[in-house]
């Protein structure tokens, strides 16, 4: 059997960082995290840390910006970039500002990778369930921990990908040593997983056993109010 290759995460304790260090170490690859020293003293991160250390994840003290510290960390593993850039394929979407000035920005580091010949792997992950679902998406409360019991706003009647954070993470460390998707892009978009705001509210309405008052907000008035 070939050996797993060793994997360097920066960012390795963010919201998405942690589920795809933690898929890592589970599948037996070698583990390295580049943490600073701020990060590894911040009692908000002790328990991811300590969580990391209990699935024998190598630490490197490091910060992204500090350029001999970020080779240092790389000589170590097997470099295939994996950019954070999850969620929209930047290069076929529709977008608005102020999203568009952010995907193009991140459009630019692929056109950097590919100009630079560094094998990638960019995933285009959709929506994030740990994020959206517990707001039911709603506007301006993306970070609430229970979804609305009273008034619900439904915007427009498009349908979107929701997927957990565990199952992306897994998704990507298996993309890692898989010829397939070497530079491509690996889209997670489970069939079962696409839902509108509409049907979201509705499994709630079922879950709580009560219907919410409803406001609608049509496409083109989203996009106006976006602009304004």
């Amino acid at each position: 059997m070939a050996s797993k290759s060793k994997i360097l995460f920066i960012g390795s304790t963010g919201h998405v960082g942690k589920h795809v260090v933690e898929a890592s170490a589970k599948a037996s690859h070698p583990t390295y995290a580049l943490v600073s020293d701020t990060t590894l003293s911040d009692p908000t991160k002790s328990y991811i840390i300590d969580h990391f250390k209990s699935l024998k994840v190598i630490f490197i003290s490091g910060d992204l910006y500090n350029h001999e510290s970020l080779v240092m960390a790389i000589k170590q593993v097997d470099v295939r970039f994996f950019p954070s850039e999850y969620g929209c394929d930047v290069d076929h979407v529709h977008d608005v500002e102020p999203a568009r000035t952010a995907f193009n920005a991140k459009a630019g580091i692929r056109r950097a990778v590919e100009a630079a010949q560094v094998p990638y792997t960019f995933v285009s992950s959709n929506l994030f369930s740990g994020w959206f679902l517990p707001s039911l998406a709603q506007p301006y409360l993306l970070e609430v921990a229970t979804p609305p019991k009273d008034k619900v706003t439904i915007l427009g009647d498009g349908k979107a990908i929701f997927n957990v954070e565990r199952d992306v993470a897994n998704y990507i460390i298996k993309a890692v040593d898989d010829p397939r998707t070497l530079n491509k892009i690996l889209y997670v978009r489970p069939l079962q997983n696409t839902y509108s705001c509409g049907d979201l509210v509705a499994l709630w309405e079922q879950k709580c056993g009560k219907i919410l008052d409803k406001s609608y907000v049509s496409e083109q008035q989203l996009l106006n109010d976006i602009q304004g």
